[in-house]
């Protein structure tokens, strides 16, 4: 049985406090048998809940945390000063024994004052990002994206609906994904007959919302080698069928043709920056020679290497240097495979025949003699 160690400070949100019982006592309700033991602790043993403000007595102390297989640290109303020494003591020692340590919400303010957090990304409630970057710049700050973030042992979420999503992401873990989503089905019960249809949905979108970014990162740093459906979801720890409906529902692309357009982007890249052979740069984006280059080149977006760098620098001599929309895959307003459709809604339209070369578009061509 594994236990989870919520720790509350005055200013607790309500549903931050109640949310953990909730997923974790679905669960062992789904799983047939106590599957967590959930302990709700404070440094002081009393706490007040922020609005409406309820005065509650926690039934552990710090000594929760002793043989805690996980930590859960949620958001309060001081979070922008340091924990209490005592605390801070106990979260080191969990992490000394290398014990799982999630953050809802503002709770990341904690971890990251400890330093725990240092050299990791990690994420808060949406408007206090920008708060965290700035008091902690050693920490690796997600703005956007998935409502959770993992990195080695530390999981960071928004506190989307008290961290649920975070949560069932803990039991997806301990238990796998039907259990998980088994959970969700049970707490998000339809309120009336006819909603029966859009439980499923609403629970596979709860699971979609994993972040892939991650695995993302990991593929486009790995583009020189022949990856393949198995090696992704391998990385993601997830089956290929959960790595389509995740990569579908994040990036708009099946995960085969995001890498091939990360691909295609990559070969843009080389082929902007310089004079690399074309048979080096089929190597480095993977698509192992000039000729699988050109093929793909062509048929994403109707012209050649050759012809794209030879446009590029046309355009350059005509007017200046060319500075690319983005250098970052999916950035907004970029033009990496995260961009799955430009503005009428076609992937990679072919050029105009008159238009210059244009990565927002997937076009390189030449003007019109």
């Amino acid at each position: 049985m594994a236990v989870i160690t919520v720790l509350v400070a005055d200013g607790v949100p309500a549903h931050q406090l109640t949310t953990p019982g909730l997923v974790f006592g679905s669960a062992s309700h789904v799983l047939g048998h106590t599957a967590y033991d959930v302990r709700i602790c404070s440094a002081t043993r009393t706490v007040t809940t922020g609005e409406p403000p309820l005065s509650l007595a926690t039934p552990w102390g710090l000594e929760a945390l002793d043989d805690a297989d996980t930590v859960l640290v949620t958001g309060h109303r001081a979070f922008r000063d340091p924990p209490p020494p005592e605390a801070a003591d106990a979260l080191r020692a969990c992490a000394d024994r290398d014990g799982t340590i999630a953050a809802v919400g503002t709770g990341t303010f904690t971890l990251a004052a400890i330093g725990l957090l240092d050299g990791r990304r990690a994420t808060t409630s949406w408007p206090h990002t920008g708060e965290l970057a700035g008091r902690h710049p050693r920490v690796e700050v997600v703005p956007v994206g998935a409502p959770w973030v993992e990195d080695g042992p530390y999981l960071t979420s928004h506190g989307v609906f008290g961290g649920i999503d975070l949560c069932l992401s803990m039991v997806e873990r301990d238990h796998g994904e039907p259990t998980a989503a088994a959970v969700a089905r049970r707490i998000i019960m339809p309120l009336y007959d006819e909603a029966v249809a859009d439980t499923e949905e609403r629970v596979r979108e709860i699971a979609d919302r994993t972040d892939i970014g991650p695995t993302r990162q990991w593929v486009e740093a790995n583009l020189h080698r022949p990856l393949t459906l198995a090696d992704m979801a391998g990385h993601a720890r997830v089956s290929v069928s959960t790595l389509h409906r995740r990569f579908r529902a994040q990036t708009g692309l099946p995960p085969l043709q995001y890498l091939l357009r990360a691909r295609l982007h990559r070969a843009q890249q080389l082929l902007e920056s310089g004079d690399t052979p074309v048979e080096q740069i089929a190597a480095q984006s993977g698509f192992g020679s000039p000729a699988n280059l050109r093929h793909h080149f062509h048929r994403l977006t109707g012209t050649t290497p050759r012809a794209y760098r030879a446009a590029l620098r046309g355009f350059t001599a005509a007017t200046g240097p060319y500075v690319p929309a983005s250098d970052a895959l999916g950035a907004p307003g970029g033009t990496g495979p995260g961009t799955a459709n430009s503005g009428d809604g076609e992937a990679f339209p072919k050029p105009s025949r008159t238009s210059a070369p244009s990565r927002s578009s997937g076009s390189a061509s030449s003007s019109s003699p």
